[in-house]
């Protein structure tokens, strides 16, 4: 699970150290104070959002909804967060706090979901290793320092992953080394800039409010805070700390990926106490759902389904919705053995849609995570993938879960999810976002998304991450005001809701510009008005 942050935003904080660079830049779009932008329409408010209001003003009002499982399998939720405690799955057959195992479904207390993460004292694995750095570990004492020729034959198709993990690993060993030193940068030049705009204005916080009003008359200062202002609104930022808090996130982030998750030596499994290899072992882990850090899932979870009915916060996509935590995701690469087992436990306990932001790029045991994807198949389960921020492209790239079977057959019940930002420009497609024309279904609101976080908090969190739940909300709208439909047919739907979008963007991680339609496979972002439009269509048939 990585998190994007894109080089601009590491800039943000530095515009008022170079006065000649802080020129208030025009928008080039309408622009629009709502935070929650993604629920906004296209043609209506003049962003890229998905017309959620709009279907819920328009086309719901006058239907009954039923009540909808979607399953969060991700880092963990905050259970308790003010927004979403309405809203979270129970499991009427377990009775809570008395540590024993009431409906004998192998799984202690799993009142509100389950973490494949812990283990039977209590403890959590939060940071685990990538599986460049687990696969490396265990090819490299066998052919560190041999030559293809000099392995047999049998061995050869392994040693050829060595060679091809090996360079991977090294490439993100190198990568991390030189993003820390230049985060770590940009942090202090960050801090060190903002303290001193704050003395200059005798102000304690730089937010938009401060910056658009600033308590001077210096033409300097006045032209420096309109420069700043302008940024944070386009980027969606509500203050100049927030950006730093940001990258103060990637810093820690990227550190912890060079002492565990790039560390050859680092094993946390064993807190787990499980057989990691056995990928037939179903009953461990522990009911603690928040674990060390539940901010990402929360986030996804407010995306999916914070209560609508509340006057508190923001409101979720769907409006009648059970959230299922499933923490099987770990700060590093999550493991097939856990996914696998994860994607069983929320089908067996009636999720009806899957939400899985996350993804690596090797899987050792890729076939028991598409017999399990197989198995949510055969229920009628969807499940909704994201496309990663690595800026590849999947068509050239594979990345796990993949799209397609071992088989080449396509995943017939799974979505895969690029991220989009809010204008319709060549900034369309978010910079980090993974594509393809083929390996990617569609694209969603993923850059800046405002979201629930731990301790009943709110903020902003950019990644394919994002964009996947925004999909996730759209098909349990649809299965819940249209419970007929089957996954295949919310796919299709949801699909078809995303008219192509024919603007040239900036391919991410290149300088090349491209049809955004030719950057999925439906070639446009998903549109909750125009699904619930097709759906219509479809149970009248």
């Amino acid at each position: 699970m990585s998190f994007p942050l894109s080089f601009r935003r590491n800039l943000l904080g530095l515009a008022f150290l170079l006065p000649t660079l802080a020129v208030a830049q025009t928008p080039t779009s309408a622009p629009t104070n709502d935070p929650q932008w993604y629920l906004l329409d296209p043609q209506q408010d003049g962003v890229m959002g998905v017309s959620a209001r709009r279907a819920y003003q328009e086309l719901l009002k006058d239907r009954v909804p039923t009540l909808v499982t979607v399953a969060i399998i991700d880092a963990g939720i905050d259970t308790a967060h003010v927004d979403l405690k309405r809203l979270l799955w129970k499991n009427t057959k377990e009775t809570s706090g008395n540590k024993r195992d009431d409906d004998q479904n192998g799984y202690v207390d799993d009142v509100h979901g389950w973490s494949f993460l812990g283990g039977p004292d209590g403890r959590n694995v939060d940071i685990d290793t990538y599986e460049d750095t687990r696969v490396l570990a265990k090819l490299q004492p066998r052919f560190q320092g041999k030559a293809r020729t000099s392995v047999p034959a049998a061995q050869r198709a392994d040693y050829d992953l060595y060679v091809k993990v090996k360079k991977s690993y090294d490439e993100k060993l190198k990568e991390n080394t030189q993003r820390l030193a230049d985060m770590q940068k940009a942090y202090d030049e960050n801090a060190q800039g903002i303290s001193m705009l704050k003395q200059a204005l005798n102000v304690t916080q730089l937010d938009t409010a401060t910056l658009h009003h600033p308590p001077t008359q210096d033409p300097n200062l006045l032209r420096v805070t309109a420069g700043l202002y302008e940024n944070l609104r386009e980027a969606g930022y509500p203050s100049l700390d927030a950006v730093l808090a940001e990258i103060k996130e990637a810093v820690t982030d990227t550190k912890n990926q060079l002492d565990y998750s790039l560390n050859l030596k680092f094993d946390p499994r064993t807190v787990v106490q499980d057989h990691p290899d056995d990928v037939k072992e179903r009953r461990y882990g522990n009911a603690d759902l928040y674990g060390p850090d539940p901010s990402h899932g929360t986030h996804v979870a407010g995306i999916i389904g914070a209560d609508r009915t509340n006057t508190v916060g923001i409101m979720g996509l769907s409006n009648n919705v059970q959230l299922m935590a499933v923490r099987a995701v770990p700060n590093g690469d999550e493991r097939d053995k856990d996914v696998a087992n994860a994607i069983r436990y929320a089908v067996d306990n009636g999720a009806s849609i899957i939400n899985m932001s996350f993804g690596k790029y090797y899987s050792p045991q890729r076939p028991a995570v598409e017999e399990a994807i197989r198995y949510a198949g055969s229920k009628g389960v969807l499940l909704v993938h994201s496309a990663g921020n690595e800026s590849k492209n999947l068509d050239q790239t594979m990345q796990y879960p993949a799209p397609v079977f071992q088989n080449g057959q396509r995943i017939p019940n799974m979505l895969t999810v690029g991220a989009s930002s809010r204008a319709n420009d060549a900034g369309l497609a978010a910079d980090f976002s993974n594509f393809g024309r083929h390996a990617v279904d569609v694209f969603a609101p993923g850059n800046q998304i405002y979201s629930t976080l731990p301790g009943s908090q709110y903020g902003n969190k950019s990644g394919t991450s994002m964009a996947a739940p925004v999909v996730s909300g759209i098909a349990a709208v649809l299965k819940s005001y249209f419970p007929t439909l089957t996954a295949t047919q919310l796919k299709s739907i949801i699909m078809a809701s995303a008219t192509p979008v024919h603007t040239q963007v900036q391919q991410p991680g290149t300088n090349k510009t491209v049809d955004f339609r030719e950057l999925s496979e439906a070639g446009g972002v998903v549109n909750l008005y125009r699904a619930v439009e097709l759906a219509r269509q479809q149970v009248a048939q």
